[in-house]
């Protein structure tokens, strides 16, 4: 019923993980996966090539999100990646074209993703081979980044393109504004 070879024997354990990931909260699951104790992932989010991620503390991974870390992947402290969301560091569109598309082919074409501190990254969106999103960046949701972002910017779309930078002040303005709204509510109860 198993195979018995060595990509099967790489692959189990993985599995088994997974299949035990599912039975645990947030933060048991991440420490399963040997993430930072601040780190909360959830349900259905999946590593590829776990020792190839660097991950900042105070991160959220929403559910069914797959973060492809086969081309290294660096995710900076306090950012969040929404559900569905998929991050791939590597291609192999070259050896599907060249009809080689096998295990271990040499024509896999990877490329690191970094993303910076403080970012959100909107649900269901996708990051591709390559790109760097800058520090304190948004990606609204369903967006699909084939381009570096830079820091402190809104980018949306299919293509995603900036929308908006945000400066210090305008930050700032919006955490007070959030905060009052939120004491508000308090004591509304």
């Amino acid at each position: 019923m198993f195979f018995n070879d060595e990509r099967s024997a790489r692959l189990r354990p993985q599995i088994l993980t997974d299949l035990v990931g599912q039975y645990m909260n947030d933060q048991e699951r991440a420490r399963l996966l040997g993430l930072p104790e601040t780190t909360r992932i959830r349900e259905r989010a999946k590593i590829i090539y776990r020792d190839r991620l660097e991950l900042g503390d105070h991160c959220w991974i929403g559910e069914g999100a797959l973060l492809d870390a086969t081309g290294g992947l660096t995710i900076g402290e306090h950012t969040s990646v929404g559900l569905n969301c998929l991050i791939f560091t590597h291609s192999t569109w070259l050896s599907n074209m060249m009809l080689e598309n096998y295990s271990g082919s040499d024509l896999m074409e990877r490329k690191p993703v970094r993303i910076g501190k403080g970012c959100f990254i909107g649900g269901n969106s996708v990051i591709m081979p390559g790109v760097t999103i800058g520090d304190f960046a948004t990606v609204q949701p369903m967006s699909f980044v084939a381009k570096d972002v830079p820091e402190r910017a809104l980018v949306a779309g299919n293509p995603a393109r900036v929308f908006q930078r945000f400066d210090e002040e305008h930050i700032l303005r919006e955490a007070e504004r959030v905060r009052g709204e939120n004491r508000v509510r308090e004591l509304g109860r």
